[in-house]
């Protein structure tokens, strides 16, 4: 392979970015049981597109149309600080009232169809690429306004409130209108769009976009305290989910608990771009009954 020209500046995003939407309906035909690779260890999970299938998806209170792919939640011992939903809502599907936790925060990525999202009065239309922070307590509503599924991530979290720091505001931008940022020492292969300044402790979790040129890699084994869910938006790679190299695609989700150790091989001949959840910015919780005493 042709190593990335290291002149060339961060790859924006392309109209074939957002192609991949949930499996069509159906069970495979009656056959051999095939995984497809899916897995879940005590360290991370695989997800794969293929095995998102209807028979898996959730509906949800005070939703019309909407079918849900839960594809993490809180896990005690796992992954515990966050959910995260791939939606497919019908044509003149939504909810007045969506989200029934006061406390729940909420990143809203689309990635087909059209979405108008309503936030403490305010309507927004997002198509593919459009991205909305949604604080904690806020008033919304989204409803699929095209002739076509809206298909969209829904990102969930509690939001750890630190006195002597006010909490974010909303906001609706998108990938389009959010330069990636070249990652360092790395002439520009890796870059992440960072919808939220990393450093405005107001926020407690990222949902950022991470892209890679084709030959781009983690080019070593990362392990750091914050959990991850990531879905792979476009292209190919090798990625090491702890001591397994995985290859994925679009369409598949990774789900890392805390201090997996992660690397990456951007393969194929087009960007390898995913969206990636952390836990950020704020101290670990303790538990009361965790110290030891002395003596």
């Amino acid at each position: 392979m042709t190593p990335p020209d290291s002149t060339d500046k961060p790859l924006p995003p392309s109209p074939e970015t957002y192609r991949y939407p949930p499996a069509p309906g159906g069970l495979p035909p009656q056959g051999p049981v095939e995984s497809h690779g899916a897995v879940f260890t005590e360290a991370y999970a695989f997800i794969p597109q293929a095995v998102m299938r209807d028979i898996v998806t959730s509906f949800l209170p005070h939703w019309q149309g909407l079918r849900a792919w839960v594809l993490a939640r809180p896990m005690t011992g796992f992954s515990e600080t966050f959910s995260h939903y791939l939606c497919a809502l019908a044509p003149g599907g939504g909810s007045t009232a969506p989200e029934p936790d006061r406390n729940a925060q909420a990143v809203i990525f689309v990635t087909g169809g059209e979405l108008r999202l309503s936030i403490d009065g305010a309507a927004h239309d997002l198509g593919p690429g459009g991205y909305a922070y949604i604080p904690s307590g806020a008033d919304w509503s989204a409803h699929a306004s095209g002739e076509r599924d809206a298909v969209f991530h829904w990102v969930r979290k509690h939001y750890a409130a630190v006195e002597g720091i006010d909490r974010p505001e909303a906001f609706v931008t998108s990938d389009a209108a959010t330069p990636p940022t070249p990652m360092p020492d790395c002439d520009a292969v890796w870059s992440t769009t960072r919808f939220v300044d990393p450093d405005d402790l107001r926020h407690d979790m990222h949902v950022n976009i991470v892209t890679f040129k084709p030959g781009g890699t983690i080019p070593f084994a990362e392990t750091h305290v914050m959990e991850h869910g990531l879905f792979v938006l476009q292209g190919e790679a090798d990625y090491l989910l702890n001591r397994d190299w995985v290859p994925v695609k679009a369409g598949d989700f990774m789900w890392l608990r805390a201090f997996c150790p992660q690397a990456c091989r951007a393969t194929g001949d087009e960007p390898f771009r995913y969206l990636l959840y952390k836990d950020v910015n704020r101290h670990m919780p303790l538990s009361p009954g965790g110290l030891m005493r002395a003596g």
